[in-house]
């Protein structure tokens, strides 16, 4: 799998798994809804303060939302 599809299904597994919308995942990155679910679309690249703000949120490490560790 390709490492930016893997981060797309990585991140919206990660928010299902912890029963978050897409707004309130945006609201913590203080970013738009829109924003966001662009994020996991693949639309645009995940910004790295965004992915250690995810980190932090799902309490893993960058390795498991890179696809480095699984």
């Amino acid at each position: 799998m390709e490492c930016s599809s893997y981060i797309q299904k990585k991140i919206r597994d990660l928010r299902e798994d912890h029963d978050l919308t897409q707004q309130q995942v945006a609201d913590y990155l203080g970013t738009s809804q829109t924003m966001y679910a662009r994020y996991e679309r693949g639309a645009n690249e995940l910004p790295i303060r965004h992915l250690i703000s995810l980190c932090r949120l799902y309490h893993v490490s960058a390795d498991v939302i890179l696809g480095l560790r699984r």
